[in-house]
């Protein structure tokens, strides 16, 4: 019997701000993946992807882009299998950045699995998750029940960038990515026989 491949991940860092506390998160999320054999990932942090703020006239829904820029970035996505979105809270949402790059780009979303990795105050991103959840569904993905979400999460984290108490965090991690292996798994199949495929 031949094994399967590993399933081919995107993490996706969604703030652009300057002194963002997005890639410790990131850094943090990341090894977990790549300790897994099952799984293989590609960064990508939104603040070295040029994506035009004034999109084309052509609709992203026939995954047609005229801008370089975004057939790169839409690229990038239609490889991925499934995502991990590390996200801050901003002002109870999501940045702007990230809802720029959700959608810039549509068919390549479609029928994957999407995990959440939020930060924020006290409520650790978990308003940003939520709104997250509503815009996904509209790109045709699968959002999972499992996240991570560090409330006042500079404190969670030495100057090194380790987690103080692991423990926790470390299982919680465990989990989503058990449950996105499961999902990228199965959609894996299905998408290859199904109307997403048309």
């Amino acid at each position: 019997m031949t094994a399967e491949p590993p399933l081919k991940l995107a993490l996706i860092i969604g703030s652009t701000r300057e002194g963002r506390f997005g890639t410790t998160v990131a850094d943090w999320i990341l090894d977990h993946v790549r300790r897994r054999e099952d799984l293989s990932v590609d960064v990508i942090d939104l603040a070295d992807v040029p994506l035009p703020t004034v999109q084309q006239a052509t609709p992203v829904v026939t995954g047609v882009y005229p801008s370089p820029d975004v057939r790169a970035f839409a690229r990038r996505i239609g490889e991925a299998e499934g995502f991990i979105v590390v996200t801050p809270e901003y002002n109870h949402g999501y940045p702007a950045s990230l809802k720029l790059a959700i959608d810039s780009v549509y068919v390549d979303w479609n029928a994957k699995p999407v995990a959440f990795v939020s930060y924020g105050g006290l409520s650790g991103g978990s308003r940003a998750i939520e709104q997250l959840r509503q815009v996904f569904a509209e790109v045709h993905a699968a959002t999972i029940r499992e996240t991570v979400c560090f409330a006042m999460a500079h404190s969670q984290f030495d100057e090194h960038g380790r987690l103080r108490n692991p423990d926790g965090p470390d299982l919680a991690a465990k989990s989503l990515l058990d449950q996105l292996t499961w999902w990228a798994g199965a959609l894996r199949d299905k998408r290859a026989k199904h109307v997403y495929n048309a």
